[in-house]
């Protein structure tokens, strides 16, 4: 199998997978805070399995681990911080399973508080010795690349990435927008490429928004990140302050693989799904690509 690195140098589109901690929940799992997905590493290891194979027979080539809240910050609102390497190490073991030598593996690198909520965000050295713990972590697990994920600020998203390119892996680095195409932190999507492109992670992305608002936050993207691959993962919906959370139309698979065909248009060469996506629209997505 080429290095993921040769595989991203090819420009055509790279399918991911889609959702977990929501995949977990649908399957009856409980995913409810402080662990979140994490408590399917204790409790669901079967079921978490079956995910990810169901994702890689659905065509993704690239599959995610549940390691999004297996940091030790997390872990230690559950009592369970001393278990960050193992739960961890479990958790690519899960991926690896279902991967086999054939779709490669990434390792979720998450903010260290709520990816809702920038104002959150801990102080730099903190930052600096969290991510390089959960760097370690993945890569002693033997992870293909980071995926640095659902980054709501410049500052963390920096720091994040810095320490996983710091391993030597390829480094993946997604950012999470609202409805006006910037980070949740009121930064511009210009601003946070600029800012990360001497990090040189590999791609830069976009996740965790509804599919009908990734195009302005990708189009801003494509206009100031250069020549490095971009990539889109959405949500089937968004938060609603009354309902809670509120699907759009992208819930139906063939309309999300519409919205990505809309990405793949705008210079998107990394596609796959966030929240609520099911590995039916994976497969969607791999028949469209195909």
């Amino acid at each position: 199998m080429k290095t993921l690195v040769e595989r991203l140098t090819e420009r055509r589109p790279l399918l991911l997978d889609g959702a977990t901690g929501t995949e977990l929940n649908r399957r009856g799992i409980a995913t409810s805070l402080p662990l979140w997905s994490a408590t399917a590493l204790l409790t669901a290891r079967d079921t978490l399995r079956q995910i990810h194979a169901e994702y890689v027979a659905a065509g993704a080539e690239l599959i995610t681990a549940n390691t999004f809240r297996t940091h030790a910050r997390n872990l230690a609102a559950g009592g369970l911080d001393s278990r960050a390497q193992e739960l961890t190490r479990i958790a690519v073991e899960e991926a690896q399973a279902a991967a086999g030598s054939t779709v490669y593996v990434a390792g979720s690198m998450a903010p260290l508080e709520d990816c809702y909520s920038p104002q959150l965000v801990p102080p730099n050295r903190e930052l600096v010795t969290e991510h390089r713990a959960m760097a370690a972590n993945l890569t002693a697990a033997g992870v293909d690349c980071i995926l640095v994920e659902t980054m709501n600020t410049i500052r963390e998203s920096r720091i994040a990435t810095q320490a996983a390119v710091a391993t030597g892996l390829p480094v993946l680095t997604s950012f999470v927008c609202g409805m006006d195409g910037q980070l949740l932190s009121g930064e511009s999507m210009q601003a946070a490429a600029q800012s990360l492109l001497p990090c040189q992670p590999q791609a830069i992305l976009i996740n965790c928004g509804s599919a009908p608002s990734m195009l302005t936050p990708l189009k801003q993207l494509a206009n100031s990140a250069g020549s490095i691959p971009l990539g889109v993962y959405a949500n089937i919906g968004s938060p609603d302050p009354d309902h809670g959370w509120r699907n759009t139309d992208a819930y139906r698979p063939m309309t999300y693989a519409q919205y990505a065909a809309m990405w793949l248009k705008s210079g998107a060469t990394i596609l796959g799904g966030c929240c609520g996506t099911t590995p039916a629209h994976i497969q969607q997505l791999a028949q469209a690509l195909s």
